[in-house]
């Protein structure tokens, strides 16, 4: 009969653990300090550890590395109702067998009971806890059931250099989640850099990656490193790894499977030592079925696959998602702190989310920018809202005419939170790059990339639609759904 020491200043919480892992044949201690606990672990007693963070005479976190010491085979599971990747990868680094977000399921304490008590003695378990990054920084948001499983994926990938695949829809932070892979994993004094297929010239694709040598190709003056060189000891982000080009894929695996490479134009064999983070939102499955994509490489990125939950299954998450984005509005652009009423915290709960997190961003800092009230009601939400959906069935007329009243509307709104005084000079430029922006992705969206259809929906020559393409940072993703 294994022994289970159980730390939680919570009575409740000690009652069910000990319920559940007494019926399940074990014996259970159970304490609402962690000072006893230390001395039991002292003693020796205890075959396994389950302990909250948070207790009245200290930090359950902060416990661990000291147990590891003098006990390193003791295997330790922690629970907490703080709930954020800090607590996860925090938990993990420090040498934790696991992470339980709180509240949990009964069976599952069981279960990773029941694992952690079956590994053999002197199994490696999280990382050196003298190798703990004490750095208080929050790269993901949200404390949801979906993200929680993130995080808890996330902790166990950090001391790796496993390949993660990231699958999720544009707008989920698919990007930060790969940050967080490098910032907080032992490549962290590495470069991270990051590249996105899709936003790349097929011609250049190669190059971009792999770098060239002088004279490989007209206009090749001097020698350019590419981003696997720039990577190097670090991370290497793949962003749309779907829009990839077959030729390219081709030489991805090379690199994949011989962990070397040669530059455009070069003769010599260029050695590389980084992890791999790719991401997508298309269906690559779909892509190998249609030959698109090379489903050996496929299975070489998809070591470890990692979904990203839209916004729309994490609505719980919004509010704290809100506080989050209008104090970044008011750090770094010093606009106004605002304030949502509950009713029309509730509305945003119930819209779809198609542009997920970074829709959500892009409202939260309209609402800082253009309106002067404090707190923002319900009838604002509403209005904002109807203006992201058009109408089914409007005719353009219809359409024009809506849009100049939006842009009317928000203008006025703009005018207005500055109060008495004007807005910033250059207004004018500043407006039109903001309305453009959004209108030319839209039309490159419509014809699901294509800068020649896109130049003649929009009336311009198509070698201005490419300078403002540039210019407006705007990604392009060929085939995309409209």
């Amino acid at each position: 009969m294994s022994v289970i020491l159980v730390a939680d200043d919570d009575r409740g919480i000690r009652t069910v653990l000990s319920q559940a892992l007494t019926r399940a044949g074990h014996e259970v201690r159970s304490t609402g300090t962690a000072s006893t606990l230390w001395t039991w672990v002292a003693d020796g007693q205890g075959d396994l550890v389950i302990t909250d963070v948070v207790m009245p005479d200290e930090n359950g976190l902060d416990l661990i590395p000291r147990i590891k010491k003098i006990r390193p085979d003791l295997r330790i599971v922690v629970m907490s109702a703080q709930n954020t990747l800090l607590t996860a990868v925090k938990a993990t680094e420090r040498g934790a067998f696991e992470y339980l977000p709180k509240p949990f399921d009964l069976n599952e304490v069981v279960n990773v009971v029941r694992r952690a008590l079956s590994l053999p003695k002197g199994a490696a378990v999280g990382a050196d806890p003298d190798e703990v990054e004490e750095e208080e920084r929050l790269p993901l948001i949200g404390r949801s059931p979906a993200m929680q499983e993130t995080y808890r994926t996330l902790a166990r990938l950090m001391n790796t250099d496993l390949t993660v695949m990231i699958n999720g829809e544009s707008g989920t932070g698919k990007e930060l989640v790969a940050r967080a892979l490098h910032d907080y994993g032992k490549r962290r004094n590495g470069p991270f850099v990051a590249v996105n297929m899709a936003a790349i010239p097929r011609d250049l694709i190669e190059s971009e990656l792999f770098g060239h040598e002088r004279g490989a190709f007209t206009g090749a003056h001097t020698r350019v490193p590419g981003r696997f060189e720039q990577a190097d000891g670090g991370t290497l982000f793949l962003d749309e790894i779907g829009d990839m080009p077959l030729e390219a894929q081709t030489r991805l695996l090379r690199v994949l499977q011989e962990s070397e490479y040669t530059s455009v134009g070069g003769q010599r064999a260029i050695r590389v030592n980084l992890r791999i983070v790719a991401a997508t939102h298309r269906d690559l499955r779909q892509l190998i079925n249609q030959g698109l994509f090379r489903e050996d490489l496929y299975y070489r990125l998809n070591v470890v696959p990692l979904r990203l939950p839209p916004l729309r299954e994490r609505t719980e998450d919004i509010p704290e998602l809100i506080r989050h984005f209008f104090a970044q509005a008011a750090g770094s652009e010093g606009l106004p702190v605002k304030i949502l009423e509950p009713a029309a915290i509730e509305r945003l709960k119930r819209h779809r989310w198609p542009g997920n997190v970074r829709e959500l961003e892009n409202l939260v800092r309209r609402l800082a920018a253009l309106y002067s009230q404090e707190v923002i009601g319900v009838d604002v939400i509403e209005a904002e809202l109807s203006q992201a959906t058009p109408a089914p069935g409007s005719d353009d007329e219809a359409t024009a005419e809506g849009l100049s009243a939006m842009v009317e509307r928000h203008l006025r709104h703009y005018f207005a939170a500055h109060g008495d005084a004007l807005p910033p000079p250059g207004l004018h430029d500043r407006i039109t790059r903001e309305m453009e922006r959004p209108l030319i992705a839209l039309c490159l969206e419509a014809t699901r990339g294509n800068q020649i259809k896109a130049a003649h929906l929009l009336g311009l020559n198509r070698n201005t639609l490419r300078k403002k393409i540039r210019d407006l940072d705007i990604q392009v993703v060929r085939g995309m759904k409209g």
